[in-house]
């Protein structure tokens, strides 16, 4: 197995939320570094990719949760072989829904959520937890969790984070990705279509993906145990397959 796996985080979120996840890999495999990394604090979207590559250890695992999940596959796809797995934790090929990919967040819903960020972030940011954890087994705790730790951003950077949401589509960089990817979705979901899992394993038969039917978008803090096992399976497969 690799001794490193580097995890980044998701949109608005520090690398606390993925803390839990952190313990419960340490804690079966004390060896393995995990290492949790922020999204950049860029007010230019277009830059926020070469600072991840700039900044980011070359060699070991890459995932990430949501946005950050989506930015490790650009990131692995350019990467290559020097890239070991690929792990997308509540990550969408495309987040926000267009021609080809439905199964995501209808584009209206979207866009009156970035506006109303461009409104007021504050009250944004606040309602945004609470749909991370809408549909976890104790979702006031979870957003809780959330709203402790989020960092305080520029709106700019706020804003640079969705349009990066808006625009990215993942499909060229999966599909050409040649390492084994992993894709973990969450059934009660509520800005990541659970169909979205399905259709990802129509159009790539050959990647992993697994949904874990009773959690919300906060899988990472709601099911760490369930999730570390399913990481570490399938890392110890990669590393013999």
């Amino acid at each position: 197995m690799a001794e490193r796996l580097t995890l980044l985080t998701g949109w608005a979120a520090s690398p606390a939320a993925l803390e839990p996840l952190r313990a419960a890999l340490h804690a079966r495999v004390p060896y393995l570094e995990v290492r949790l990394e922020p999204l950049p604090a860029l007010a230019r979207p277009g830059d926020w990719l070469e600072a991840l590559d700039a900044r980011l250890p070359r060699d070991g695992w890459l995932g990430g949760w949501s946005l950050g999940g989506m930015l490790a596959a650009q990131l692995a796809a350019r990467r290559g072989a020097a890239c070991r797995g690929l792990i997308g934790l509540c990550s969408n090929v495309c987040f926000r829904a267009r021609a080809g990919w439905p199964q995501a967040m209808p584009a209206d819903v979207f866009d009156a959520f970035r506006q109303a960020c461009r409104l007021d972030a504050e009250q944004t940011l606040k309602r945004f937890t609470l749909l991370v954890a809408q549909g976890g087994g104790d979702a006031r705790s979870l957003a809780r969790q959330l709203q402790l730790t989020q960092p305080i951003l520029a709106p700019a950077v706020l804003d640079a984070g969705l349009q990066l949401l808006a625009e990215l589509d993942g499909r060229a960089a999966l599909e050409t990705y040649p390492g084994p990817q992993l894709h973990l979705f969450a059934g009660r979901d509520a800005l990541v279509p659970a169909a979205a899992a399905q259709a990802l394993l129509d159009w790539l038969p050959d990647v992993e993906v697994q949904c874990f039917a009773a959690a919300s978008h906060g899988l990472p803090l709601e099911q760490p145990e369930e999730l570390a096992g399913a990481i570490l399976a399938f890392m110890r497969e990669g590393d013999h397959g």
